[in-house]
């Protein structure tokens, strides 16, 4: 099977892009799904987080706080590397597992660190980037997070450049202005893995 690697900035779209293809029946694995499930209560992911980074990086109901974990991993490079080195290889993992049992003539791998990840990278056939200009991504994440403008730089940092992420597109979809124009864009790539995937006008919208 055909497997497009769909990546971008924080806040660059991702969500819009991967609903737009789950609407026209491509399945979709969302990395961000797999990394909650990996850490989900009484989970043996969770009990490697909790062991790491101790009780406070947890809810009163013994669940994740992924807002307390976000706030210091982000703050300090060594700790995001150390929750890496606990998360990405059971991710990993449960993705290759899910790629098995998808079908259908292509599939969606959403990841957001995909161009970071070379494990991941070797999972897909191309790479898809929903691309915003810095600023924008920055103002986006600012509103829909309500983080303060050192936070949210503090997560851009920690995530590839915007020229890295171009330089590894196979395809890129400019999202910096609307739904229409990103849909429009979406429909031609849509149609083309379609046509790589030898099955033109299947699951076509």
């Amino acid at each position: 099977m055909l497997v497009i690697g769909l990546t971008g900035g924080i806040a660059a779209g991702k969500s819009t892009a991967t609903a737009f293809f789950q609407d026209r029946g491509v399945p979709v694995i969302d990395a961000d799904e797999v990394a909650r499930d990996v850490v989900a209560a009484a989970t043996p992911g969770l009990a490697a987080v909790v062991a790491a980074f101790g009780p406070q990086i947890l809810q009163a109901d013994g669940t994740l706080d992924r807002r307390r974990l976000r706030e210091v991993v982000f703050a300090d490079p060594a700790q995001r590397h150390r929750l890496e080195a606990i998360l990405h290889p059971l991710i990993n993992s449960r993705i290759r597992d899910r790629l098995q049992q998808v079908t259908g003539p292509y599939c969606i791998l959403a990841v957001p660190l995909l161009i970071e990840s070379a494990n991941l990278r070797a999972l897909v056939s191309r790479v898809l980037v929903i691309d915003v200009p810095e600023d924008v991504q920055l103002a986006r994440l600012m509103q829909r997070d309500r983080m303060s403008a050192e936070q949210c730089r503090a997560m851009l940092a920690a995530q590839a450049s915007r020229a890295q992420r171009l330089e590894g597109a196979d395809d890129v979809v400019d999202n910096a202005t609307d739904i229409t124009a990103l849909t429009r864009q979406l429909e031609s790539v849509h149609a083309r893995y379609l046509e790589l995937a030898g099955h033109a006008g299947i699951h076509a919208p």
